[in-house]
């Protein structure tokens, strides 16, 4: 199963998504309530979704930092010792990030949690074998990423050579002697195992390259902020519907150094701020509601202000008063409209995770688009591409940026889907069939395994229409199916989906504002669904798209740990989406009152 978009990856550190900031690119919502009538059908414009992606230029001219200058040297070293072994290794790989981080919180009016810190943390990769076959290669007999090919370790922050080399020195000797041992293992399963559906070699050939930034740094004033989301966090006090509400800042500045055997060196910063803004509260019935509201930043002076921040905050609460008094949603098959940032998560989910490179060539993967590239798998007005070299989509800045990735390639667009057909796959240097280089998508967390994975996904439609039009188009077709309204589904918590053969290749998605569309114009607020589906099917019944374009920015979380991503989409209007009904608690609400906001006795 892989995990995938989560609004509490900052919150409970248990799923992998959270939201966006909506400095531009999604259009004003109005709130559950009455609206005028549906304007009458329009004609859809032949225009597409309007997509203003940034690429910052490159700045690779700096110097290399000493710590780079090391892990280069010391890699050399012991690539000189270990080729003289019977077994050498063919390729090998050092990435430290160094990394700060300074995380507050505040619930109530009150610090709930400071602090400043700094680490640093390699990961060294060596292959033994050749490129046809080393020892990474997946044993058919499990699932895909169920091991390890990196060797970890903290180093120290100062940067004395000795101290680093010595480090280097003992986890590489480590990281030697595993893949030796591994790649014994994996000539003897191919000896007795049936012959692969896909031969593709087991690492690609890349051309080296050098790119060197500068590191960068970020200045935090921790007591002002302190006093800043004390302030905005005081907004839940008044208010005894709200069990708990708390708002975050994780600002974060880290510094990738990477260098491998064949001459590919380079040393990014990657600077992400986030405000993030998390409340609960519970329904009369027992039903545990929440509601998450993030702003992401990569500077400092891009930060949200306090008049931001705190209407941020009175959304949050104005939500979850509205959902203790919604109904309860019945389950419900028939058309709905994903607007902007639920059809990014839609698309991520149900899309995203099944093109990943690894998962055409694992035999234990369910493999759905593993034989469909040039063969229609949506409607033709449909593109779809995902490109990590962009840094902002009509003004928002993107999760998924970055120039290069953990496997020493650039970032690069992958143009997945044109006019409806597929093309290709998100790639690393694992190839897979017809697919012999990367695109630049290998990434992992720390201390993981790298696999192919998502960067920044865009749904780019070749034909929109105005969000009146699209919702009139939604109750047109709510009337041919025989049903009483149509939903929109607003805001999406997140959700996980389901790859191997052994589990339904499914998705679950995980709704919070869900809105029934009746054809006077009329919209109801309901609560404590879950949404369902299957991928071919899910993806074949979308029937237009909106001319809103907006971003989903969080983290994602499969086999190589937790990732930042984002996902770009217009609203898009499908003709058969499935609704259950949400487990709930079956505790009742707190029986005794909250205490006086003021504290008092």
């Amino acid at each position: 199963m892989q995990r995938g978009f989560d609004v509490k990856r900052l919150v409970l550190a248990a799923f992998a998504m959270s939201c966006v900031s909506q400095k531009g690119g999604a259009p004003a919502e109005k709130r559950p309530g009455a609206v005028p009538a549906h304007a009458e059908p329009a004609a859809p414009p032949a225009s597409p979704a309007r997509i203003d992606a940034v690429r910052p230029a490159p700045l690779g001219t700096a110097p290399p930092e000493p710590i780079l200058e090391v892990m280069t040297a010391e890699l050399a070293r012991s690539m000189g010792e270990l080729t003289r072994h019977s077994d050498p290794p063919y390729f090998a790989a050092y990435e430290v990030s160094d990394a700060r981080r300074v995380n507050i919180t505040a619930a109530f009016g009150t610090l709930r949690a400071s602090s400043d810190s700094r680490s640093r943390m390699v990961d060294i990769e060596v292959r033994v074998g050749d490129h046809k076959l080393d020892n990474t290669h997946a044993p058919r007999d499990r699932s895909v990423g169920a091991g390890r090919n990196s060797t970890s370790a903290s180093l120290p922050t100062e940067d004395d050579a000795y101290a680093l080399r010595s480090i280097l020195w003992l986890r590489t000797d480590e990281a030697y002697k595993r893949a030796a041992e591994q790649l014994t293992k994996v000539q003897a399963n191919a000896k007795v195992k049936v012959d692969a559906e896909d031969t593709s070699d087991d690492f690609s050939r890349e051309t080296p390259s050098q790119y060197l930034e500068p590191p960068a740094a970020i200045a935090i004033d921790r007591a002002a902020w302190e006093a800043r989301l004390r302030a905005a966090s005081s907004a839940f006090r008044g208010h005894p519907e709200i069990v708990t509400g708390s708002v975050s800042l994780s600002a974060s500045v880290e510094t990738h150094y990477y260098t491998n055997t064949e001459g590919t060196r380079y040393q990014t910063p990657e600077v992400h701020l986030r405000i993030s803004i998390a409340a609960t509260a519970k329904a009369d019935d027992g039903m545990e509601l929440h509601r998450f509201e993030s702003m992401d930043a990569g500077a400092v002076e891009r930060m949200p202000t306090d008049a931001q921040i705190r209407a941020k905050v009175d959304a949050v609460i104005r939500d979850l008063i509205a959902l203790r008094r919604a109904p309860v949603a019945e389950p419900y098959i028939g058309p709905a409209i994903l607007e902007g940032r639920a059809a990014g998560v839609f698309f991520h989910e149900v899309f995203g995770h099944r093109i990943e490179g690894h998962r055409q060539k694992s035999e234990n993967e369910g493999q759905t688009f593993a034989k469909k590239v040039g063969q229609p798998i949506m409607p033709d007005f449909m593109d779809v591409y995902d490109d990590p070299s962009i840094a902002t989509i009509n003004g928002v800045e993107l999760n998924g940026f970055f120039r290069f990735d953990n496997e020493g390639v650039a970032g690069q667009k992958a143009s997945l889907v044109e006019s409806g057909v597929l093309r290709t796959f998100l790639l690393g240097r694992s190839p897979t069939r017809g697919f012999t280089r990367s695109n630049g998508h290998g990434r992992r967390q720390e201390g993981m395994s790298v696999v192919p994975r998502q960067g920044n996904l865009v749904v780019a439609p070749s034909r929109t229409m105005p969000r009146e039009a699209l919702r009139a188009k939604l109750l047109e077709e709510a009337a041919k199916q025989g049903k009483p309204f149509g939903l929109i589904l607003r805001e999406l918590d997140g959700g996980f989906t389901m790859t191997t053969r052994f589990e339904p290749q499914s998705f679950k998605l995980l709704p919070v504002m869900v809105v029934r569309l009746y054809p006077d114009g009329r919209e109801e607020l309901v609560r404590g669904a879950d949404l369902e589906g299957t991928p071919l099917g899910a993806l074949s019944s979308i029937l237009a798209a909106g001319d809103d374009v907006a971003t989903f920015n969080g983290y994602c979380g499969a086999e190589s740990g937790y990732v930042p991503v984002s996902a770009s989409s217009p609203s898009l209007l499908v003709s058969r989406l499935e609704l259950a009904r949400k487990r709930k608690s079956q505790d009742r609400p707190p029986i005794l009152p909250p205490p006086p906001s003021g504290g008092g006795t």
